[in-house]
């Protein structure tokens, strides 16, 4: 026998396969990538006062005036209505490619690729076409939302029991198979995807205003931009009450009354030339060498093209300091709504906080951030740590009051760090990793704000109408959102309960 052997071992705490071992090297590798590139990023707070700025924006939540809110009956109706149609319109085209989700490839393909482009650069395309019209709105919800809800929706019908269709008897059609024994079973899970779809519609349809779309994000935007918080306080509070409200006014009985309503807001509907349409399509997006077969012609348009590698690791950086943000703001914010902590006020306003936070859209938030620090990364990095770690922290919350704790002597200090973290953290890293796809997304979108990541030159070529570059970044930005979602994926932790409403 050696001496090796007959000496203790020291406990190998980051080796081996098992699953606390590969959770903290998973963990460990993010943060100390985050703190390693962290001095690339651009966190500078470039504003004169912004404890001044931050006070009047207090002050206009506070005091919200709802007297100078213009027509706000108009512009809530028309969010509603944009997200109802919208999320309707997705359904419709999603349901049909779900069933086709696990055997083709290509639908598997083209749903990755509508997806990975967020809303906001779907509108941006769609409004060269239709301008500043419902069409344009609706077709930039549902489009990427199709590509979400066949992925989604084939997931639930993939895990759906099958013994109830093998007990049917010989020779009964698939679709009598799906229509009396796969879909009944999948429905409750369908209709509360649907539901949690349509509020983040909801969200889409106010940022949409961002772009021009008279929505209520668009009067938001004006007034943030010019300072006036009192107006823009009561416009947030709106926001705020048509989310919480939403329980009550979505109701099934009410959506007919709902989409009929809606459809008289949308219009008047633009007038629709199939010749500009197929021009844009089939031309305008397209690079001119391309479609002359002039392959010379296009390496000169590519050397022409700015340089995307500050922008791609712009939007990546970004996008890696939002997902360790993230996970640090849901560490420390779920115990505050968990039931195993402090008391009813505390968990009262711990709730509240997070609701808050996850209610609000990510570039609202770091539109609102830009005002008060002025342009750099921090605003977007704030906004995308405080919005996604709150929606983490909220589901986990859930899932740890779900949890009996088997040593309720200890303090909560020690129930927390011993007992109900390391069984929630399975669940805690595998929401992160699948929001990860979806932070990259938004961290995209936050060019807009003039970020240098990608959205921001997206947004730049659209306004000089050079659609053929916005499309080529479309496209980049669409790839990198494939690859995130797939190296998520592969990371995601399988042992973990995961209980996610979506991207």
């Amino acid at each position: 026998m050696s001496l090796s052997a007959a000496l203790p071992q020291r406990p190998r705490w980051f080796g081996g396969d098992a699953l606390g071992p590969r959770l903290a090297r998973h963990t460990l590798t993010l943060v100390a990538l985050a703190l390693l590139l962290l001095p690339l990023a651009d966190l500078a707070v470039v504003t004169r006062d912004p404890w001044a700025e931050i006070a009047r924006l207090a002050q206009g939540l506070a005091w919200p005036a709802w007297g100078a809110v213009e027509t706000p009956l108009h512009a809530l109706g028309l969010t509603i209505a944009v997200a109802l149609w919208g999320t309707l319109a997705g359904v419709v085209l999603g349901f049909p490619l779900a069933l086709l989700f696990a055997r083709s490839r290509l639908v598997r393909a083209g749903c990755a690729f509508v997806r990975a482009i967020h809303e906001l650069f779907w509108a941006l395309l769609f409004l060269q076409v239709f301008g500043l019209s419902a069409l344009t709105a609706l077709a930039a919800l549902a489009i990427p939302y199709a590509g979400i809800f066949a992925k989604v929706y084939a997931e639930i019908l993939e895990e759906t029991p099958r013994a109830p269709a093998d007990a049917l008897p010989l020779g009964v059609s698939r679709l009598v198979r799906f229509v009396y024994s796969e879909l009944p079973l999948a429905w409750p899970r369908i209709a509360a995807y649907t539901r949690y779809r349509f509020e983040c519609g909801l969200r889409a349809s106010v940022l949409l205003g961002f772009v021009g779309l008279p929505t209520l994000g668009f009067q938001l935007e004006t007034a943030f931009r010019e300072g006036r918080y009192h107006e823009a306080g009561a416009l947030l509070w709106l926001f705020y009450l048509l989310i919480a409200s939403l329980p009550w006014w979505s109701q099934r009985r009410l959506v007919p009354v709902l989409l009929i309503g809606g459809a008289f807001l949308l219009g008047p509907w633009p007038a629709i030339n199939g010749g500009l349409l197929w021009r844009f399509i089939s031309q305008d997006i397209w690079p001119r060498p391309l479609l002359e077969g002039d392959w010379a012609g296009l390496l000169a348009w590519l050397a022409e093209v700015p340089d995307l590698a500050p922008a791609i690791g712009n939007t990546l950086l970004l996008g890696l300091l939002g997902t360790v943000g993230s996970l640090l703001v849901a560490l420390v914010m779920w115990p505050l709504a968990s039931r195993h902590f402090g008391n009813r006020a505390t968990r009262l306003a711990g709730s509240g906080v997070l609701v808050f936070l996850r209610s609000t859209p990510e570039l609202l938030l770091a539109f609102i951030f830009l005002l008060l620090l002025g342009p750099s990364m921090l605003p977007a990095w704030l906004a995308l740590a405080l919005h996604n770690g709150a929606l983490i922290a909220f589901l986990v919350a859930r899932h740890a009051d779900s949890l009996t704790p088997g040593m309720a002597q200890l303090p909560a200090s020690g129930r927390l760090a011993y007992e109900l973290l390391p069984r929630v953290y399975p669940s805690l890293l595998a929401l992160l990793y699948y929001r990860a796809e979806v932070i990259l997304r938004e961290t995209a979108i936050l060019g807009m704000l003039g970020v240098a990541t990608l959205g921001y030159y997206i947004d730049e070529n659209f306004q000089y109408l050079m659609f053929d570059i916005a499309f080529l970044l479309l496209l980049v930005t669409a790839m990198l959102n494939i690859g995130v979602d797939a190296l998520s994926r592969r990371f995601r932790p399988r042992e973990a309960p995961l209980d996610v409403p979506g991207g």
